[in-house]
């Protein structure tokens, strides 16, 4: 009996659609489910974030495309596109990006848009879910900063009085 091959083939989450949004994943519909059963607003992929410009790549080349294919030939002076990045929800103070299985370009870009929130975005928290127990983590996390925060508010008030 032959032995099936433990490598797993490339990354296809499931499109699902509910309340006329349509998700990418199941996850992240859970994700959007969990946060509304909270009262937690956020926006569904509405920011995008460029974490490198993009930039006239003025010098000689020789490649293939991008993707292996085509002749090997002289493909330099191009516009190169910035690199961005659209995460799955953005609240107030915080991010969610949730991830099922990573596909090959996913650690690099999620390394870059850390470096950017780190710089442009004090104050905001990250949050990477991979299952539903992480998303219903991520909605208790977010519920108890919420509450540190409305309790500091609330004492800074009564020191202002």
């Amino acid at each position: 009996m032959k032995k099936k091959s433990s490598k797993r083939g490339p990354v296809r989450a499931k499109k699902v659609e509910y309340n006329g949004i349509k998700f990418q994943s199941g996850l992240e519909k859970y994700m959007y489910m969990a946060l509304k059963k909270a009262d937690i607003s956020c926006r569904y992929e509405i920011e995008s974030f460029t974490l490198i410009d993009g930039f006239n790549f003025k010098n000689k080349s020789y490649e293939r495309q991008s993707n292996g294919k085509g002749e090997y030939t002289e493909r330099g002076n191009k516009k190169i596109r910035p690199i961005t990045y659209t995460p799955d929800f953005t609240g107030p103070g915080f991010i969610i990006e949730c991830k099922g299985r990573a596909n090959e370009s996913f650690p690099i870009r999620w390394k870059l848009f850390k470096r950017y929130v780190a710089l442009k975005m004090p104050g905001v928290t990250l949050y990477k879910p991979q299952n539903q127990k992480e998303c219903d983590k991520t909605v208790e996390l977010i519920l108890i900063k919420r509450r540190v925060q409305q309790t500091m508010l609330l004492k800074d008030t009564r020191q202002d009085k």
